[in-house]
């Protein structure tokens, strides 16, 4: 069974309520009409008798009745009777006729009669100290009624009028309300047709609960882009470095398989197949670190550093290639980041310059600051890198000249770096020519305690 839509429900809700309003609404009317109309047929009652009553006299026995008297004024009857009950003058409604009514001074009270209901009012007016006449007025009950069926009778032609057309201008309103719910709905089933999740919502100037809607779902679409992203390419990278090493494992074990082999290369084929598998399993620790920081699964452990002390610590863990390197790190240089991941970078910075500097020559690193920024720098020897392949080095495998001095690796160490100085908020730059050596650079902020020290 398909289910109504929710600008359908929301304009039934409305509609309903509505109705409910109407029929409350009505029946107060109806109440309070039904009152007022009462109160002012009494008051009509009272206002004519008495007004009648200051056109009627007895004069010299005789009744005397003035030209402002009116028998029968706005649905009110007015008779006049002697003081015996005689009827002297005026006429009583054919309903009244046949009823004998008590005379009551000053009391209006209901007539109940075959024809109708009637109220009756009666005045005593003295002549004398002996002598009188009594002045009764009538008037139907029914001409509230009449009015209440007119107004029931107009409520029931208006009123659905009103309704149809206040639930029209409901559909508009929901409809116009919730556009921006057909904007998200038409986006998500854009990106699960067309599997594309680099489309956004982007509902501008809806109202404020959609918009933050939509913002937390396009930030939800630019978590899921690169999550989707970075398994592509681990499962890209992964399938293409790791095919080289396991053609190696393979072709020695085959090459075993089929060779009566001695134990001094069976020796060799057992050491190839642990140096490819340690290599396959570096590949893949660091293609996962990559993945897990670019996906943010992995939170960076930030805290105050001492960058100087670092830089310290790593020149002296450099064992033999101590010799060579130099150092100018100025003391007391603070940055806020993580030290595992600061630590990788200057440990990847000076192993691609030994890698690729000159046999035997020097490398330098230094460190300062300039202003609010901290630089460290690593600096070799070697032939330096053509300008056309600077943007490629910290691209993913990319390496320059894997053939020179012995360099071996996948490529993945001036990308992480590249990945870590982005995640500190800082970059890296190159300054190279062929024939001078290069110089890599990185860029931080440095500490907000440091940032004001004078170098």
């Amino acid at each position: 069974m398909k289910r109504s839509s929710i600008k359908l429900r929301l304009t039934l809700w409305y509609t309903l309520l509505m109705l409910l309003m109407a029929a409350v609404t009505l029946t107060f009317v109806m109440v309070i009409s039904s009152s007022v109309a009462n109160q002012t047929v009494l008051d009509s009652l009272d206002r004519t008798l008495r007004e009648n009553a200051l056109q009627a006299d007895i004069v010299d026995g005789e009744l005397e009745i003035g030209s402002g008297f009116g028998f029968y004024r706005s649905g009110i009857y007015t008779v006049v009777y002697s003081k015996s009950q005689a009827l002297l003058a005026g006429q009583l409604p054919q309903a009244l006729t046949a009823l004998t009514i008590p005379f009551e001074n000053g009391l209006t009270r209901p007539v109940e009669t075959e024809q109708g209901s009637y109220y009756v009012m009666d005045l005593w007016l003295p002549s004398g100290w002996e002598d009188g006449i009594w002045l009764r007025g009538m008037t139907e009950i029914s001409q509230g009624a009449e009015t209440r069926q007119n107004l029931l009778a107009a409520a029931g032609i208006a009123m659905p009028l009103f309704i149809l057309l206040g639930a029209l201008g409901g559909w508009l309103i929901v409809r116009r309300a919730l556009r921006p719910l057909d904007s998200i709905n038409a986006t998500a089933a854009a990106i699960n047709e067309g599997r594309d999740l680099s489309a956004r919502i982007d509902l501008g100037e809806a109202p404020e609960e959609f918009r933050r809607l939509g913002e937390n779902f396009d930030r939800m679409l630019e978590r899921l882009e690169r999550a989707f992203e970075a398994e592509k390419r681990f499962t890209s990278d992964a399938s293409h470095e790791l095919r080289t090493p396991l053609s190696v494992i393979l072709s020695a074990c085959e090459y075993s398989e089929k060779f009566d082999e001695t134990v001094e290369e069976q020796r060799e084929t057992i050491q190839t197949v642990h140096r490819q598998g340690k290599k396959m399993a570096q590949l893949i620790n660091q293609l996962l670190q990559m993945t897990r920081l670019d996906q943010g699964t992995e939170k960076l452990n930030m805290e105050l550093l001492d960058l100087s002390a670092l830089g310290e610590e790593l020149c002296r863990d450099q064992g033999e290639r101590c010799a060579c390197l130099k150092t100018d790190i100025l003391p007391g240089v603070k940055v806020r980041g993580d030290r595992l991941l600061l630590t990788r970078l200057i440990q990847n910075l000076l192993d691609n310059a030994y890698k690729y500097g000159k046999p035997g020559g020097s490398v330098w690193l230094s460190l300062r600051r300039e202003g609010g920024q901290v630089q460290l720098s690593v600096r070799d020897e070697g032939e330096g890198i053509a300008p056309e392949l600077q943007e490629k080095i910290w691209q993913r495998f990319y390496q320059a000249d894997p053939s020179r001095s012995g360099a071996q690796g996948a490529g993945l160490g001036l990308a992480m770096v590249e990945q870590i100085a982005r995640l500190h908020g800082g970059d890296m730059s190159l300054e190279s020519r062929p024939g001078e050596g290069s110089v890599f650079t990185l860029r931080l902020p440095a500490a907000a305690e440091d940032a004001g020290e004078k170098t």
